[in-house]
């Protein structure tokens, strides 16, 4: 992954990976030469462009380690990058993983596992589903700091960095401009159980201290912890040139069609009716643990479904690989000073159009 040197025990980190990950002779992938030189090389196929994305996942921000178990950390470190991947119908290649960590996390007992190889095997579970080489990185010992916020005096805060390659037939990648006037609006899957998930783990996070992974024969046990990336559904809408734009759901319904909203320089109406709601949402507004799940689906984030717009002339599933699609609004021309989305709802009876602004996650907001 890098040289040696910059956390103790790199070097036999970066063996006991070379001995975890299957050689690249042995994958149906283009990675030509994968860890332990100084670069990967990677060969496209032919008539490909080669599609890259790259996300962090911060502690506090994005997981608490007081909270999520070490394996969804590093589940969630990848699934936030093949998500990007299947929004734009691309095949994954390859992934690039860099660690930041304090010291006292990468070491092991003989009887138990350090926190970083936990994070590991969550990661690499993944990775091996959707035969993704793990083909490089980097690592370095996070620096000790102060902070009162943080249920330790003294400590590193983790920084995980992903990189991912795809591919994709030339000229054929799925963008969030493509949208036209007319258009349907579709969804993957359910929303609102991240988010929904997220207020339980808030309110008693020992409950979820044993989620170390996905349960077998549950396609989603926790929406939250351990989502599920969409890469069959961006494959089969790219091969079948169904949708027109496409993005996943990582900031919240709301925000996410407005970006496609404001890259095809259009509008669009939701159906709040339409809206598949989790049942996890639907139990926490129903226990008042939080927002109401009509909110936690529009605003609430991290749910990693796929959106996208298709022509009205186009016939899109009720399922693709196994996963439901659900038709949730239209989209329309835009008109200057106008709101970009309006939320139809039945209010006392009453059918209601109102403006929705972009209500999900904001860096810096």
């Amino acid at each position: 992954m890098a040289k040696s040197g910059s956390i103790p025990g790199e070097t036999a980190l970066i063996e006991a990976l070379r001995r975890r990950v299957r050689p690249v002779s042995s994958r149906k992938s283009r990675l030509s030469l994968g860890m332990g030189d100084d670069c990967a090389i990677i060969q496209p196929p032919r008539g490909h462009e080669i599609l890259v994305t790259t996300d962090f996942s911060l502690e506090t921000i994005h997981f608490h380690r007081d909270w999520h178990s070490p394996e969804s950390v590093g589940h969630r470190c990848l699934a936030r990058g093949l998500s990007d991947l299947a929004a734009m119908g691309a095949q994954p290649l390859a992934a690039f993983l860099s660690l930041a960590l304090p010291e006292e996390l990468v070491r092991s007992t003989r009887n138990r596992p350090s926190w970083r190889d936990r994070f590991l095997a969550g990661f690499l579970a993944l990775a091996d589903r959707y035969d993704v080489p793990l083909a490089g990185g980097d690592t370095a010992r996070s620096p000790r700091y102060a902070d009162p916020s943080i249920n330790r005096p003294v400590s590193g805060l983790v920084l995980a960095d992903i990189v991912l390659i795809g591919s994709a037939p030339r000229g054929c990648g799925l963008l969030r401009s493509g949208a036209k006037p007319g258009d349907r609006i579709y969804v993957t899957g359910h929303l609102g159980g991240a988010a929904a998930e997220l207020q339980q783990l808030e309110s008693a996070p020992a409950r979820f201290r044993r989620c170390v992974a996905p349960k077998a024969g549950d396609p989603n046990p926790h929406p939250h912890l351990f989502p599920e990336p969409r890469i069959a559904v961006g494959l089969w809408l790219k091969k079948n040139r169904r949708a027109t734009a496409a993005i996943d759901i990582s900031d919240g319904l709301s925000t996410d069609l407005n970006h496609i909203c404001e890259e095809s320089g259009l509008a669009a109406t939701l159906d709040a009716a339409a809206i598949p709601l989790h049942p996890l949402a639907n139990a926490s507004a129903a226990q008042q643990k939080g927002s109401e799940a009509l909110q936690l689906a529009l605003n609430g984030g991290e749910d990693y479904e796929l959106l996208f717009t298709a022509s009205p002339s186009t016939r899109i599933p009720r399922r693709i690989a196994g996963v439901p699609i659900t038709p949730v609004g239209h989209i329309l021309r835009y008109k200057s000073g106008a709101p970009r989305i309006l939320l139809t709802e039945l209010v006392h009876g009453k059918l209601r159009k109102q403006p929705m602004q972009p209500g999900g996650w904001e860096h810096y907001k």
